[in-house]
């Protein structure tokens, strides 16, 4: 095959590639990743508010709102929820904590049925795995640095 035909191939595969992929609604899709990302964030605010009404600490508010907010996400993910949330919200949805949480629980569930060590204990960490790890290690170097330091 000489140049040109590589490059008339090219072509005739660019344009197959243009014909077959959907154009993608990129303002709709914007707007609902926007508006959904601050829905979460809306009941991220209301529980902070409710719990500063109660008198709890900020420190402590943060944390309770965390771990609602991953109870809630795995939750949906188990019922099977998230995922056609997630297919309307678009990256609204992946983002906060909740999509964190969704990328930990989703792999949990789909593997559950090869047994808790095989299945569950192995392919929980398949996605978020790497993220806790370096965000484990980095936390250790950072405060041995800090002990040091201090």
């Amino acid at each position: 095959m000489g140049k040109r035909e590589i490059l008339k191939s090219d072509k005739e595969y660019d344009r197959l590639v243009k014909e077959a992929s959907p154009n993608s609604p990129l303002f709709k899709n914007c707007l609902r990743a926007f508006v959904s990302g601050g829905f979460i964030r809306c009941i991220g605010q209301l529980l902070m508010n409710i719990f500063s009404s109660y008198g709890i600490v900020a420190e402590s508010r943060n944390m309770l709102v965390s771990v609602i907010l991953i109870g809630l996400a795995s939750f949906l993910t188990g019922l099977g929820w998230y995922s056609k949330i997630g297919k309307f919200c678009g990256a609204g949805s992946i983002v906060p904590i909740t999509g964190f949480s969704n990328s930990v629980t989703a792999p949990a569930i789909e593997f559950k049925k090869e047994g808790f060590i095989l299945g569950l204990g192995a392919k929980i960490f398949t996605v978020a795995g790497p993220v806790i790890l370096y965000g484990a290690l980095t936390s250790i170097v950072v405060g041995i640095i800090y002990y040091f330091v201090r």
